[in-house]
């Protein structure tokens, strides 16, 4: 068994909603971007948050069925972490939700105001465990995730734990970034190649094998299981809400034909209206870029006409997400 909030994140269903950068810790292992870390700063996925429009549409663009509340630390941005978390439930039906802290601010009142829009809440601490029991109090589930590093430490953890009633620990795989590459080389960390650490999956895995009989769930999450499949589902369900009419699906990419017009965009798109058979619905002009976006196999077919004009095209694939981050560019002319 898992947490709830595992099961949905596990189908790619989970909206991960950032509502703050700042943290009142200072974890050496915490691989958050220079562009989030200590940044008050909102992102729903990918997307940065400027309105609640932003955080709904990106909800419903992945069919969302549950949100992931973290940072940083929310409880930093108490009354916008509740905000958000009483807009989604309002908005859609049964929607899960869990929340990530550390706890050092967590007082009564705070899970007083939590309790009425927050299903499940983990706790990271770093010395005080004391704040997770307090939090059984309420009517949320209660548990912790953390990243598999000292073994010595978990399992004092997950006895305290389970001595308490708590429900669930999660072990994360510990990941390096180019925040936190140096702070783990000087404490004599190895690397691997897909970007977690050596030996962290094997703690994790001991102690889930060790503790297996305990009331206590223990559940490990490596890091290529977060990339090849919760990212990937993900991506997926945003895939098929934002794919447009000339564009196609592979895998969990956006295909799609792309004309750079150095000349100007209305005669190259005139041009192709001329000599092919293909339907407006198929093309799209972008002003802005001086691009037209076509079907990749409709741009296949006038390949030599657009050699003699010396007009650049190819054909890209990308994330589905917001800001369309390009994967591969596969050149044609």
């Amino acid at each position: 068994m898992i947490p709830e909030g595992c099961k949905i994140c596990e189908r790619g269903g989970k909206l991960v909603l950032f509502v703050t950068g700042l943290c009142a810790d200072t974890c050496y292992y915490c691989p958050l971007s220079e562009k989030r870390r200590n940044k008050d700063v909102i992102y729903a996925n990918e997307r940065e948050v400027f309105s609640d429009y932003d955080v709904i549409e990106e909800a419903h663009l992945m069919d969302a069925e549950g949100t992931g509340i973290t940072g940083g630390d929310p409880i930093l941005k108490i009354e916008r972490t509740i905000h958000y978390a009483s807009i989604l439930k309002n908005e859609f039906h049964d929607h899960h939700i869990h929340l990530y802290t550390s706890g050092n601010l967590c007082t009564d009142e705070i899970f007083e105001k939590l309790e009425n829009c927050i299903d499940e809440i983990r706790f990271h601490p770093q010395k005080d465990w004391s704040v997770i029991e307090k939090a059984l109090k309420y009517d949320f589930d209660v548990g912790a995730e953390i990243p598999a590093i000292e073994k010595g430490y978990i399992e004092k953890f997950v006895k305290y734990l389970d001595d308490i009633g708590a429900k669930f620990l999660n072990l994360n795989e510990l990941e390096y970034s180019e925040t936190n590459i140096e702070e783990l080389r000087k404490r004599g960390f190895k690397f691997k190649e897909d970007s977690a650490v050596v030996g962290s999956e094997e703690i994790a895995l001991e102690i889930v094998e060790k503790y297996k009989d305990l009331d206590l769930m223990i559940h490990y999450c490596s890091s290529s299981f977060k990339d090849s499949v919760q990212l990937r589902e993900r991506l997926k369900r945003r895939a098929k809400n934002v794919k447009k009419s000339y564009e196609e699906i592979e895998d969990c990419l956006i295909v799609r034909g792309v004309i750079d017009c150095f000349e100007n965009i209305d005669s190259v798109y005139d041009f192709i209206l001329e000599n092919v058979e293909i339907s407006e619905e198929m093309m799209e002009k972008d002003y802005l870029q001086n691009k037209i976006y076509i079907h990749w196999f409709a741009l296949s077919e006038i390949v030599e006409l657009l050699k003699k004009r010396q007009i650049k095209a190819g054909i890209v694939k990308e994330h589905p997400t917001y800001e369309r981050k390009r994967m591969e560019y596969i050149p044609l002319v």
